[in-house]
Parts: C-alpha cells; sequence; structure tokens
C-alpha cells in the first residue's frame, strides 16, 4: 500500500468518527479526531483507561498549535526546535479539542509530526489526531506490530497497513510547561 492510499481510508474512517491503529513518528497508536468526544470515548474504553491522562494529540504545525493553545509559552518553539527526538509537550488550558481528553489539572499533551505519513493525514483532518500507545492500559506499549494484542487490532475501526515491519521503540520525550513558566520532564 502507498502512503496516500492509507491516508484517505484512515480519514474516511476518522471522518465518521472511527478509530484507527497506525504507526506515529514514535510507537504504535490508536487515534481518532482529537475534537470528537465520542471516538476518545472509543479509545478510553479499548484502552480500559481509569482517566484520560496517558492520551496525547499530534499536530503537524504551529497553526493547529495555535488552534489548540491561546498561550504557548516562547520556551515550547525553543525546545521544539532543539530536539533532536520526538517531544511531546503538556501545555496548560487547551480548547478546541474534546474535554475527554483534557487532564484533570486542564493540561494536554500534544507533539508535533514530522512523519509522512501521519503529517498528510492531519493535513486532510485540518483538526488534531489523538496518539496513545496501541495497548491496555498498565500493559507495555508494543514495539512493532506484531507485539500489538489481538484485542486492540480487533477493537479499532481501521488497522493502517504501512510499516507493519518497523520497530518502534522510542517513545517521545515529554516535558511538561506551565503557563507560569515552570518546566518539568516528566520521561526523557
Amino acid at each position: 500500500m502507498d502512503c496516500n492510499t492509507e491516508v484517505y481510508k484512515a480519514f474516511e474512517v476518522i471522518q465518521n468518527g472511527g478509530i484507527i491503529l497506525y504507526p506515529t513518528d514514535t510507537v504504535w497508536g490508536i487515534g481518532c479526531d482529537a475534537t470528537n468526544e465520542e471516538a476518545v470515548k472509543k479509545i478510553i474504553d479499548l484502552k480500559k483507561l481509569q482517566q484520560n491522562t496517558e492520551m496525547i494529540c499530534i499536530t503537524n504545525g504551529e497553526k493547529m498549535m495555535y488552534n489548540l493553545f491561546k498561550e504557548i509559552p516562547d520556551v515550547a518553539w525553543q525546545i521544539l526546535d532543539l530536539s533532536e527526538k520526538p517531544t511531546t509537550l503538556v501545555l496548560d488550558n487547551p480548547r478546541n479539542i474534546a474535554l475527554n481528553l483534557v487532564a484533570t489539572d486542564k493540561s494536554l499533551g500534544v507533539r508535533m509530526v514530522k512523519e509522512p505519513f501521519c503529517f498528510k493525514l492531519l493535513e486532510r483532518m485540518k483538526k488534531p489526531l489523538v496518539a496513545t500507545s496501541a495497548n491496555v492500559s498498565g500493559m507495555f506499549a508494543p514495539k512493532s506490530f506484531k507485539e500489538i494484542a489481538p484485542e486492540i487490532i480487533n477493537g479499532v475501526d481501521y488497522v493502517v497497513n504501512l510499516h507493519h515491519d518497523k520497530i518502534c521503540d522510542k517513545p517521545s520525550t515529554v516535558i511538561k510547561l506551565t503557563n507560569d513558566s515552570q518546566v518539568k520532564i516528566i520521561r526523557k
């Protein structure tokens, strides 16, 4: 399968409120339209999450970031410019997003991606995409497609047919930035 065909198929499922299993710039993920609360609930149920703090969104650029956050600390852009590996920023007071994605402290994890499939899908969606590891809560995050549990594969509406042989063992760095200039490294 080629990337454009998979983008089209994934977009159709997402547009209809479905959830997908897809390769991200880090690990295999489960995703949906990050503005659709019902679709987000499907992921929460599939992963058996107690709360939604394990889920982040991916975007494809500054415009989408500013659509999600009215205020983005200047240091966020410096971190993204200097990062040599994918970096998830946890920022305060997201907007234009499904409420069941927002953490109890009113923050949201977000990562800008360059990976071609994700970038093109986001370009087509014109909205952020949920990106959460393809596992049941509390279980290990799979490093390859073949390690993904059958209940996850069978629980999504579409499995993207790309990179099934790729090893994905590099989760993103996670840094929490608050609007009052506090910086906390959650995962290196």
